[in-house]
């Protein structure tokens, strides 16, 4: 066996152990060893026989040698203790996968700086790998290189991959320079309802896209050609659909404007890395983008992607939930000011330090500091708008916060039609929270935790709000199969460790 794999080995058999309530001493004993050899097979330094693979997952309740991949993962939560200490915050997912995305309209090598090592960021990756880009981690960081081959190879995509992600959906923008005539598989990711991809179609067609969808793939032809003749408006303040009609407009040699634009943060990072493209883009936080396009663009660049305001928000609300003092550091407070002032209106005290740049040269960060303290429900309810307003991703962690607050509050999710429902899952970990109709709930609180195992609900900001929520519940709570949450968050489980937390990994196998 090599090491790596002893290595993993012995992770597998320390999580399988303690979730059998097990100590090393007790494990030896059944194995009829001693426990310093449970301690080497536990730390990977031991070599070990099938026959002694076999002894030890029948002790343990599980499986280590088997076809196929190993089953989900979940966490093991110890909660009711509070939070302290400090931490940053990653670069942003959404930002990520737009990169990635726009990284296909540069024939040069494209060199990611900082990228959140997630699930959603690996999907992309093997998509790309699968069409023929050339795509690396470089040695001890978490940069990404990526370099284009001369001609992508679509016939080769991955579609596992590719249906297990709705990043998927702004291929169109790029590929429409390259081919004529391509499929893509429907989009993935998070259950949140029907989503219709119609905007990124109305956007594209100034483009001469036509998009027909067919079983299980989007076919799409590009009439030659075809360039907009007027402002595109699109017909939705959308994030994704922005982005399309900005990856369109890059290799266009001309003038483009793009009307009803989203201007949130992943948009902006998105605009930067163009403009480092050679790309030149006017009303970059604005909802009016004009776009001086390049047809052919061949360029090495670095770009480091600005940090996550939702991955911010989280971090917030646990504190919030654990009533802790906490310093949260690198936060992009142009991208929660709305989410403050909220908290503050609720009652919510914390501190900020002075503004510095991110390693973008443009979103400021500040570091925010959360004083514990009574909260109490906002007047009004709380709904999300397009940027400035309230981060519709942020909107999930308010239910939780709500359900620490004294009085009701009721929380409407006009976007998606499956994502409040997930909400009712609260009620799991003792919250009080009413389903009025499929986008509305109402909040009683303050709440006494309870420990609880929870499946995690199929979209990602409600998962980690159930995560949050266990860290408050006294007891030992279980959250199964948490891919989702691994979608948009780096090591979660361990940053919050760090913070004082007890989060465990584990699979049953």
């Amino acid at each position: 066996m090599t090491e790596d794999y002893l290595a993993r080995i012995g992770t597998l058999i320390r999580e399988a152990r303690r979730h059998q309530g097990m100590t090393q001493h007790e494990l030896a004993d059944l194995l009829g060893t001693s426990q310093s050899a449970v301690v080497r097979i536990e730390q990977g330094k031991q070599n070990l026989s099938l026959e002694m693979l076999s002894r030890i997952g029948e002790n343990l309740d599980s499986q280590f040698v088997s076809l196929g991949t190993s089953g989900p993962q979940h966490l093991r939560i110890e909660g009711g203790t509070k939070l302290h200490g400090s931490i940053d915050v990653k670069t942003s997912k959404n930002a990520a996968v737009a990169l990635l995305c726009a990284s296909l309209l540069n024939k040069g090598r494209t060199t990611l700086r900082n990228i959140a090592r997630i699930e959603e960021v690996n999907r992309i990756l093997e998509v790309l790998s699968s069409i023929g880009v050339r795509t690396r981690w470089l040695p001890d960081s978490s940069d990404l290189e990526i370099v284009p081959p001369a001609r992508l190879d679509l016939e080769a995509l991955d579609e596992a991959a590719a249906r297990r992600t709705r990043t998927i959906i702004m291929f169109f923008g790029p590929l429409l320079h390259e081919f004529h005539d391509f499929e893509l598989p429907y989009a993935g990711g998070c259950d949140l309802g029907s989503r219709t991809i119609e905007p990124h179609m109305t956007a594209l067609r100034h483009f001469g896209l036509d998009v027909e969808a067919t079983q299980g793939a989007y076919h799409a032809r590009v009439t030659p050609g075809v360039r907009p003749s007027r402002a595109i408006v699109l017909t939705e303040r959308g994030d994704t659909v922005t982005e399309n009609a900005l990856m369109a407009a890059a290799r266009y040699e001309g003038e483009t404007v793009i009307r009803n634009a989203s201007p949130n943060y992943m948009v902006q990072d998105l605009c930067f890395y163009l403009t480092k493209l050679g790309v030149r883009i006017e009303g970059i936080g604005t909802t009016t983008l004009t776009v001086h396009g390049k047809e052919h663009i061949d360029v090495d660049v670095e770009y480091s992607p600005s940090e996550d305001p939702i991955e911010a928000m989280s971090l917030l609300a646990a504190a919030v939930v654990t009533g802790s003092e906490i310093t949260i550091r690198r936060v992009p407070i142009e991208f929660l000011e709305i989410e403050l002032a909220l908290l503050s209106e609720m009652g919510m005290q914390y501190e900020l330090t002075d503004e510095y740049c991110s390693e973008n040269g443009e979103t400021r960060l500040v570091d925010l500091t959360t004083i514990p303290g009574p909260l109490k429900a906002p007047i009004d309810k709380i709904h999300p708008m397009p940027f400035p307003g309230l981060n519709i991703d942020n909107l999930p962690f308010f239910a939780l916060i709500a359900a620490c607050a004294e009085g009701r509050t009721m929380i409407h999710d006009w976007v998606y039609e499956n994502r409040a429902i997930y909400l009712t899952e609260l009620t799991k970990v003792g919250a009080k929270v009413q389903l009025l109709d499929p986008h509305r709930v109402l909040i009683d609180g303050p709440t006494r935790w309870r420990a609880a195992e929870v499946i995690c609900p199929p979209a990602l900001r409600p998962g980690v709000v159930i995560l949050i929520a266990m860290l408050a519940a006294p007891g030992v709570s279980v959250l199964r199969n948490v891919y989702v949450i691994n979608r948009g968050y780096e090591d979660l489980a361990q940053r919050l460790t760090a913070l004082g937390a007890t989060v465990e990994t584990f699979r049953d196998i």
